[in-house]
């Protein structure tokens, strides 16, 4: 299947050879393309016999460029076909559980291989077909990011809600066999696939190590539209203790085994369970940031590492740092370590409750702007900063599709994006 060509870029090895918008990019060195990945995969070779169909039918250019030149082609869309989407109703979808009237964009639940390797998102594996399977196999296409939930064949269909989640395993162990680099993810929910259902899945993950080279667990989020929907309940701290126990008790067991503790609970169970979080040591390569694992430990360790660094005084400027109700007892902790290091620093932490989606949402990136607005009225600093998790990837707007600007007009503040990091933290603090 060949892929028509949007754009040409000027001077580009394509353009040099004749290339032009409009045409189709058949072929490279013989292998069909089909989409971005087959195009990313043979464009890095220096030495391209590229196949083009036009008016005149196919011709075959040679081209020479750098290892690691773009050959100059622009298409419709960036994966070169359309985004595939989840055929799965998971009992714990966060989508499922959206308001209505959100940007359109929000209801998509996206389950794309190729989106996998290129941004790290995470496929259940219910949508490949074999030729996916083989094609991932044969390019060798790491890391891999696979939320399996439970290696329970039965029960993944039934959290899944697909008749195939459960076969979809073996994919799993195909990808293993290969070696893959592989990252995990558990969605864990109470009284499904924790306790000694949880104990299976590691040992069956343990089992696919090296390929498997972490698993993270994170809890169920649920949000106040769940009417229609599985019932399903938040982690009792007792029970977030139980998930911390036994995950770190497999994690030590790897640790001694490999030199790799392989399993680790999300930094919510902890402050579920409240339990103090592990230092930054703990969490090994920190490759399972995206799933909130060791977040508060790189951030305490970025912030202290900042604090010892700076010598720079602090400008005195008042300001409310708004964050959500599971972060605000650690940034208070670094604000009040600031504090005495710079004892002009005036910063005030307001933990804002997530009315939009119901106070089970506790976390900042889904703290919207309507929220903030309602929640701070009256504030007297000048500066309210705010987290960039909070906006989507263009830093425009929230999830209820307010902007910075619109904040900033309700609450008469400059809002400061600040990025999640210690050092940019501790110098929007500073001013």
């Amino acid at each position: 299947m060949a892929v028509v060509i949007k754009e040409v870029k000027a001077g580009s090895p394509a353009d040099k050879k004749g290339i032009r918008a409009g045409e189709k990019l058949a072929a490279i060195n013989g292998h069909p393309i089909e989409d971005v990945l087959d195009y990313r995969f043979y464009l890095m070779e220096s030495h391209l016999s590229v196949a083009v169909e036009g008016k005149k039918g196919l011709r075959v250019l040679s081209i020479h460029k750098g290892e690691y030149e773009e050959l100059g082609l622009e298409f419709e869309t960036y994966l070169m076909d359309k985004q595939h989407s989840c055929r799965n109703k998971c009992v714990f979808c966060f989508i499922d559980q959206l308001p209505a009237g959100m940007r359109e964009s929000l209801y998509f639940k996206d389950d794309d291989s190729r989106l996998s390797f290129l941004f790290g998102n995470y496929i259940t594996l219910t949508n490949l077909t074999e030729h996916a399977v083989s094609r991932i196999i044969d390019m060798h296409i790491s890391p891999i990011n696979l939320p399996v939930h439970t290696t329970n064949p039965e029960l993944r269909c039934r959290m899944m809600n697909n008749r195939f989640a459960g076969d979809s395993l073996n994919i799993l162990r195909r990808f293993a066999e290969a070696g893959l680099h592989i990252e995990c993810q558990l969605v864990l929910c109470p009284s499904w696939n924790d306790g000694e259902e949880l104990r299976k899945t590691m040992d069956d993950l343990a089992a696919l190590r090296p390929a498997v080279e972490s698993v993270a667990a994170v809890p169920v989020g649920l949000t106040k539209y769940r009417d229609g929907l599985t019932p399903l309940r938040m982690f009792s701290p007792e029970e977030a203790g139980a998930v911390i126990d036994a995950m770190e008790e497999f994690g030590e067991r790897m640790l001694s085994e490999t030199g790799n503790r392989l399993f680790y609970p999300a930094d919510e169970f902890y402050l579920k369970a409240g339990r103090a979080i592990p230092d930054e040591e703990f969490y090994g390569e920190m490759s399972q940031l995206e799933n909130g694992v060791g977040l508060v430990a790189l951030l305490r360790s970025q912030f202290r590492k900042a604090m010892e660094n700076c010598g720079h005084e602090a400008k005195g400027t008042p300001i409310t740092l708004a964050t959500g109700v599971s972060a605000a007892p650690i940034l208070r902790e670094l604000v009040d370590e600031a504090r005495k290091k710079w004892h002009n620093l005036h910063v005030q932490v307001i933990a804002i409750r997530n009315e939009f989606f119901g106070e089970t949402i506790n976390v900042a990136g889904l703290v919207t702007g309507g929220d903030i607005i309602r929640q701070l009225q009256g504030i007297d600093t000048p500066v309210l900063a705010i987290p960039d998790v909070m906006l989507r990837h263009e830093q425009d707007r929230f999830l209820d599709d307010v902007t910075p600007e619109q904040i900033e007009q309700a609450l008469k503040v400059q809002v400061q994006v600040v990025p999640v990091g210690g050092k940019e933290l501790l110098e929007a603090l500073l001013q």
